[in-house]
C-alpha cells in the first residue's frame, strides 16, 4: 500500500511535467524513452528536444533582440548610419518567412521569432524616417505594411505568391545586408547601428539552421537560413573592426586634421 502510494504521488507530481514537456519540447514517444526505458542518448529524440529548445530560446530572445538597436536610436536621437533601405529588404524577407510558415502550417517553434522580429524591425524603419526629418513619411509606412500584411496572414493569398516571397527573401537578405556593409565602409563606421543586436541576430540565425531543417525539412526555410546567417556575419565583423570607430571619433578627428 505504501509503495502504491508513494507510485501515485510520483505520477501526480509527473503529470503537470509532462503536459509541459509533451507540449512544447518532444512527442510522447520521446517521453517514453527517456522517462520509462531511461533512454537518454536515444539521438533522434535527442535532436528533437535541442531543436525545440533552440527554437523556443530563439523566440523569446527575440523579443528583445533589436530593442538596444531601437533604445540606441532613440538615446542619440539619430539614425546615422542606418540604411531604410536595407531596413525595408530585411522586412520584407521577415515577412516573407512568416507568410510562408503561416501558410504552411509550421510549428510556432520554427518561426515564432518572425513575429517579435518583424514589430521591432518596422519600429526602426519608422524611427529612421522620423530621425531623418520624414515624420510623415514613416506614418505612412506603417499604415501601408499593416494593410498590405493582413491578406498575406488572413491565408487569402495564393500558396504560389506567398512561396515566391521565400524564395524572394533570399536576394533580399544579400541586397539588404550588401546595403548596409557599403554604408558601413563608407562611413568609415557601424553609426548607431547596434552591436548587441547584431550579435544576436547572427546567433539566431546560425541556430535556425538547425532547427528549421529539424522541424520543418524544408530546404528553402533551411538555405534562407544559410544565406542569412552568411550575410549577418559580414556586418558582425564590421562591427568587430570598426569597434573603436564612431561619428564622433570620426569627426574629432577631422578637426585635429583642420
Amino acid at each position: 500500500m505504501a509503495s502504491e502510494a508513494a507510485l501515485n504521488r510520483g505520477s501526480s507530481f509527473m503529470d503537470p511535467l509532462k503536459g509541459l514537456l509533451l507540449t512544447y519540447f518532444m512527442p510522447e514517444s520521446c517521453y517514453d524513452e527517456f522517462f520509462l526505458s531511461f533512454n537518454f542518448l536515444d539521438v533522434p529524440c535527442l535532436k528533437i528536444v535541442l531543436s525545440k529548445g533552440l527554437g523556443i530560446g530563439i523566440i523569446l530572445g527575440s523579443v528583445m533582440v533589436k530593442l538596444p538597436q531601437i533604445l540606441k536610436l532613440m538615446g542619440a536621437k539619430s539614425a546615422e548610419g542606418l540604411s531604410f533601405k536595407s531596413v525595408l529588404l530585411e522586412l520584407l524577407a521577415i515577412t516573407g518567412t512568416m507568410a510562408y510558415s503561416i501558410a504552411n502550417k509550421f510549428p510556432f517553434s520554427a518561426w515564432g521569432e518572425a513575429l517579435f522580429l518583424t514589430l521591432q524591425t518596422v519600429a526602426i524603419g519608422f524611427l529612421i524616417l522620423h530621425y531623418g526629418g520624414k515624420t510623415s513619411k514613416g506614418l505612412l509606412f506603417l499604415v501601408l505594411y499593416f494593410v498590405l500584411l493582413l491578406p498575406l496572414l488572413s491565408g487569402v493569398t495564393p500558396m504560389s505568391v506567398v512561396t515566391i516571397m521565400q524564395a524572394f527573401n533570399m536576394p533580399a537578405v544579400i541586397i539588404g545586408r550588401l546595403i548596409q556593409a557599403a554604408a558601413n565602409y563608407s562611413n568609415g563606421h557601424t553609426g548607431q547601428l547596434s552591436a548587441v543586436s547584431v550579435f544576436l541576430m547572427f546567433a539566431g540565425s546560425l541556430a535556425r539552421i538547425f532547427t528549421s531543417l529539424q522541424e520543418t525539412g524544408d530546404s528553402l526555410m533551411a538555405l534562407t537560413y544559410v544565406i542569412s546567417s552568411t550575410c549577418n556575419g559580414i556586418i558582425t565583423l564590421q562591427v568587430l573592426h570598426y569597434w573603436n570607430s564612431s561619428p564622433e571619433h570620426k569627426t574629432e578627428t577631422k578637426k585635429k586634421m583642420v
